[in-house]
C-alpha cells in the first residue's frame, strides 16, 4: 500500500465523517410489508444479496433441521476439498446411519470423487456420502461436527449445533430459521454448490452395488418443471424429514435482480411447499432490490483543497463505491428513505481496497451495504509520471553540443576587443546588480521558508501515515477507533474554521 494510499484513507475519511455528521432529518418512512403468513412453526424469507430478514416467524427458535443440515455438510466439503479428490468408503461411512434413511446404493470399499458424493449428498440426500465426506474431511464424522459448528458461528449463527453431517435424529443436533438462512445464503452464494444444487439429474458412475451407474434426481418438488409445486425462477433447496423434525425446506429463487432465500421447519406435507411458495411470492411481490453504487451521490459532494501526487481531492472518482454491493427496500419506498451510517469496521472478509463501509437502515432495520473502495487505477495513472520520449531525448542530446559548437566558432570569427567588451560585466550598471543580488536574497529567503513549511507539511503527513498504520484495515493495517476519533477531532476542527471562512452553509446529508 503506498503513501498516497494511506494519507488517502485517513484524510478523505475524516472530511466523509465530519460531512455524515451533519446529515438531515429522513422522512418518517413507508411501513415495512408483512401480509403474508405460513402453517409452519418456524419460517423466514431473507434476501440473499444483503441479509435482510424480509419476514418471518419464530426465526431464533430452535428445531431438528433433519437433511437440510447437509447444506452445511456440502459447503464445509466445498471449502476445504478437490472436487477430483477420491473418497473411500468406510464400513461406518455406510452402516452408520438409521435404517431405511436415504442412500444412494453405495457400498463399504467403493470409491466416488468428492464431484459425484456432493452429487448424492444433495440431490438423493445420501447419508452415506454425508458420512463418507465427512471423514474424508476431518477423519471422523464426530470430529466433522466441531468443524460444522465452527463454521456456523463464523457465519453469525447462536442458536444452532450439530451433532453429524446427515442430520439424523439427535437431541444434541439443532438449529433456527435465521441460522439456517444465514448457511443457506452462504452455500448459494458459493457458484460450485449452486451449481451442484441447481442440477435437476445425474448419473453416478457405476460401483459395487449399482453396475450400470445410477440416475439421481432432486427431491425438491419445485424445482421440476412436471410437477405441479413447480416454481419459475427456482435455484436450488434442499428437503428433510425425520419424525422429530418432520418437514423442513430450504429453497433459493431469484427474480427481477433479486435472489431470496426460504427456510421452513417443524412444517407438515403438502403444507410445507405452499408456505414456501407464499413467502416467495410475498417477497418479489412486495420488495425491490437495488445497486447501490446507481443511488448514493453523496459523497461526490465533498471537496476540499487537498492534493495527493497531482490527484485534486476535488476529482470525486478518487473513491469509488462497491459496483455489486446491493440494499433492498419495499416498493412503495425510495432510495434515499434509507437511512446510511458510515463505519470504518472493515473485516478481512471485505473487498480488497475498501477503507470505509456504508450501512443502509429502513426503519431500523440493516437493508444493505456498500464500501468506499480506492480507485486503484486513478491512482496508478496518477502516480506514473510519463516517461521521455526516446526521439525528444535524442534531440535534446544533440541540441546541446550544437549549441556548444555555434558559440565557439562564433566566438572565434570576433575579434579579442570585442569579446572582451562582450564578456565586461561592469557594462550592466551597478545599481542594477545590487537589485538583482537583493531579488536573489529575497528569493532564497523565500526558498528557505517554503523549505521550512514543506519539512513541516511533510512532518505532519507522515504523523497521520503512524496514526493510520495502527487503523484497522487497508489490509497491511487495522483501523483503532480510538486513534481515528483523535485523527477526526484534530481534521474537524481545522476544517470547520476553514468552511466558515468561506461560506456559511452546512453540509446536508439524506
Amino acid at each position: 500500500m503506498t503513501q498516497i494510499t494511506k494519507r488517502l484513507s485517513v484524510c478523505f475519511l475524516c472530511l466523509l465523517l465530519f460531512v455524515f455528521s451533519f446529515h438531515g432529518t429522513v422522512l418518517a418512512a413507508a411501513e415495512w410489508p408483512s401480509n403474508v403468513s405460513v402453517n409452519a412453526q418456524g419460517a423466514i424469507l431473507m434476501d440473499a444479496d444483503t441479509g435482510t430478514v424480509l419476514w418471518g416467524q419464530n426465526i431464533h427458535n430452535q428445531y431438528y433441521p433433519a437433511s437440510i443440515t447437509k447444506v452445511m455438510t456440502a459447503l464445509l466439503v466445498i471449502e476445504n476439498c478437490n472436487m477430483d479428490d477420491m473418497v473411500t468408503f468406510s464400513h461406518n461411512a455406510v452402516f452408520n446411519v438409521e435404517s431405511g434413511s436415504s442412500n444412494a446404493g453405495i457400498n463399504e470399499g467403493d470409491k466416488l470423487s468428492v464431484k459425484d458424493c456432493l452429487y448424492a449428498l444433495l440431490l438423493k440426500s445420501a447419508n452415506e456420502a454425508a458420512n463418507a465426506l465427512a471423514e474424508h474431511v476431518a477423519g471422523s464424522t464426530e470430529a466433522f461436527a466441531d468443524m460444522m459448528n465452527a463454521r456456523a458461528k463464523e457465519l453469525g449463527c447462536t442458536n444452532t449445533h450439530f451433532a453429524n453431517p446427515s442430520g439424523l435424529n439427535n437431541p444434541e443436533h439443532y438449529t433456527s430459521p435465521y441460522d439456517m438462512a444465514l448457511i443457506a445464503r452462504a452455500a448459494f452464494n458459493n457458484p460450485v454448490f449452486e451449481e451442484i444444487d441447481s442440477t435437476t439429474y445425474y448419473k453416478l458412475p457405476p460401483n459395487s452395488i449399482n453396475k450400470e451407474g445410477l440416475t439421481i434426481y432432486p427431491g425438491h418438488r419445485m424445482m421440476r418443471k412436471s410437477n405441479p409445486y413447480y416454481y419459475p425462477g427456482i435455484v436450488g433447496g434442499k428437503t428433510g424429514y425425520t419424525t422429530l423434525a418432520g418437514n423442513t425446506l430450504i429453497t433459493c429463487a431469484e427474480k427481477n435482480g433479486m435472489k431470496l432465500i426460504t427456510v421452513i421447519l417443524k412444517g407438515s406435507t403438502p403444507a410445507y411447499w405452499s408456505d414456501t411458495k407464499n413467502l416467495l411470492d410475498f417477497g418479489f411481490e412486495n420488495f425491490v432490490s437495488l445497486k447501490a453504487a446507481d443511488y448514493e451521490k453523496t459523497y461526490s459532494s465533498i471537496t476540499n483543497d487537498l492534493s495527493f501526487s497531482g490527484l485534486s481531492m476535488k476529482r470525486p472518482e478518487a473513491l469509488i463505491l462497491d459496483p455489486g454491493s446491493r440494499i433492498i427496500l419495499p416498493k412503495t419506498a425510495s432510495f434515499t428513505d434509507a437511512k446510511p451510517e458510515l463505519s470504518y469496521d472493515i473485516s478481512a472478509g471485505d473487498p480488497e481496497g475498501a477503507i470505509a463501509k456504508i450501512i443502509y437502515r429502513y426503519s431500523d432495520r440493516v437493508v444493505g451495504s456498500t464500501f468506499l473502495e480506492i480507485n486503484r487505477e486513478l491512482f496508478k495513472a496518477s502516480e506514473s509520471k510519463p516517461a521521455v520520449p526516446e526521439k525528444t531525448a535524442k534531440q535534446e542530446k544533440e541540441k546541446e553540443p550544437a549549441t556548444v559548437s555555434e558559440s565557439s566558432k562564433t566566438s572565434a570569427g570576433v575579434s579579442d576587443e570585442y569579446r572582451e567588451k562582450a564578456l565586461k560585466p561592469f557594462q550592466i550598471p551597478l545599481a542594477a546588480w545590487l537589485i538583482l543580488g537583493g531579488v536573489g536574497v529575497i528569493a532564497l529567503m523565500g526558498g528557505i521558508i517554503s523549505l521550512i513549511l514543506y519539512k513541516k507539511r511533510r512532518d505532519d503527513e507522515f504523523s497521520l501515515l503512524r496514526k493510520e498504520e495502527r487503523m484497522k484495515r487497508l489490509k497491511e493495517s487495522g483501523i483503532s477507533a480510538d486513534e481515528f476519533n483523535s485523527i477526526l477531532e484534530q481534521r474537524r476542527s481545522s476544517y470547520t474554521s476553514k468552511r466558515k471562512g468561506r461560506r456559511g452553509g452546512r453540509f446536508k446529508f439524506r
